[in-house]
């Protein structure tokens, strides 16, 4: 991310680090922590505290910045000539000015036109408009499938989670599960629709989960858990 000289930063490794400050009347000593996404730094501090020295109590943790940034998942812009995950495939973006400016998915191609400089932004919302089509469409046929009743489905970009179910039947789902693949994604969607049936995580809720999806589940949650961080670096 661009920073001007008098914003919030560090140095790592002789390259400035964006530091988000944040205030907090409840903070009583320092906490950073990393969004690897946005490759910014956040600093909680107390109400009161100093942000020089704050800066400079961060900046003293530089091997652990370091090693935080090392372990974070590469960021993938979407943009021609660049290949990503879309659902568990390899696929590439290839712009055409021949090509209209709508995208247009042909076996593991996405194939967009207009001006080069927006291709990013297009691939972008047609992606998310797939994944609300696609988790949508999925989502209504496996409750109707068991009699469930689902209120909406929505999708977000949440970072702590693939999806959420509230008690009024309202379904919302990371948009970056069109880009896991297939049986990874069914996973999860039968993961919100049990919460119609169980609000928890109890026995019962893994028994109706299983039974749902028809397959163990398991396999879906390491894969998730191996490559979904990842995920999370597509088109920031």
């Amino acid at each position: 991310m661009s920073i001007g000289t008098s914003d919030p930063a560090i140095t790592v490794d002789g390259m400035r680090v964006a530091v988000r400050i944040r205030r907090s009347a409840r903070a009583r000593n320092y906490r950073l922590t990393l969004d690897a996404t946005r490759g910014e730094l956040r600093l909680s501090v107390p109400a009161r505290a100093s942000i020089r020295k704050a800066l400079g109590w961060a900046q003293g943790h530089e091997a652990w910045v370091r090693d935080q940034m090392a372990r974070a998942p590469q960021t993938v812009p979407l943009a021609d000539g660049v290949t990503f995950l879309l659902e568990g495939r390899d696929t590439l973006i290839v712009w055409d000015a021949k090509a209209p400016r709508r995208v247009v998915r042909q076996d593991d191609r996405l194939i967009v036109g207009g001006p080069p400089d927006a291709v990013g932004a297009r691939v972008l919302r047609w992606l998310r408009a797939e994944a609300k089509r696609v988790l949508e469409d999925e989502t209504r046929a496996l409750a109707q499938a068991h009699g469930l009743h689902v209120a909406t489905v929505g999708i977000g970009d949440p970072k702590s989670r693939w999806g959420s179910c509230a008690s009024s039947g309202a379904i919302r789902y990371n948009w970056r599960l069109i880009l896991t693949p297939p049986e990874v994604r069914r996973a999860t969607i039968a993961h919100e629709v049990a919460h119609l049936l169980h609000m928890d995580h109890s026995a019962a809720f893994h028994a109706a989960h299983t039974r749902l999806l028809g397959e163990d589940p398991r396999p879906a949650r390491a894969w998730l858990k191996a490559h979904g961080a990842g995920l999370h670096g597509v088109g920031v």
